[in-house]
């Protein structure tokens, strides 16, 4: 079964998890600012995906350039994922592929621990990839434990392009950020993403 058919009821039954949605997860992020190239890929990208207003658009245009810069910003001591087959456990229904993935490796020709902050994708309805993020989040936790790296917190983003939510996965607690990130604060998204793949000891601002 793939991730996207968990919608939020379903998995948290599914896994026993509680949701907490009255937290604010990142109240003092450091702010990245972003680079010329992502100021002007954005600059030429947003009205184009907008208007174009589909899932794979949103992604090549908007996602990935923001998701390229995170990368360039920890000097490719990170790897990132697109489109990646991401099969843990199918008889839980953690398979199928995930829309992007960020590990904490520099390893970028497979998938190596440990998986740190999943991204999906979705053309306009945030409420609606909760569930499925929340799905490849658990996987990312079964990976890590498997690959003998288990991370106490994994962290998740269920993002339009221009809209950003974020997770955060520790034991059986969801948290939902009580916040909205959009796109016109890309410093903000940009420092909060590249907080998640800092080592536990240096993340500053994250409860």
């Amino acid at each position: 079964m793939p991730y996207s058919n968990f919608t939020l009821s379903k998995v948290k039954s599914d896994f026993s998890i509680t949701t907490i949605e009255t937290e604010i997860l990142f109240p003092q992020i450091t702010p990245v600012p972003p680079s010329e190239l992502l100021t002007l890929n954005l600059k030429e990208n947003l009205s184009l995906a907008t208007a174009i207003n589909t899932e794979k658009a949103r992604s090549e245009l908007i996602i990935m350039p923001v998701l390229t810069e995170v990368r360039r910003s920890l000097k490719g001591k990170v790897s990132l994922f697109s489109g990646a087959e991401f099969n843990v456990d199918p008889e839980q229904g953690l398979n199928d592929t995930c829309d992007f993935i960020l590990t904490r490796s520099a390893e970028q020709y497979f998938i190596t621990k440990p998986v740190i902050t999943i991204v999906e994708a979705k053309r306009e309805n945030i409420p609606s990839g909760l569930g499925q993020c929340i799905a490849t989040m658990i996987a990312a936790k079964q990976f890590n434990e498997q690959e003998g790296d288990p991370v106490d917190t994994i962290y998740g983003v269920v993002t339009t392009g221009t809209d950003w939510k974020f997770l955060k996965l520790v034991q059986k607690n969801a948290y939902i950020d009580s916040s909205d990130y959009f796109i016109s604060e890309i410093d903000k998204i940009l420092g909060i993403l590249v907080s998640t793949l800092q080592p536990e000891s240096d993340l500053v601002g994250v409860r």
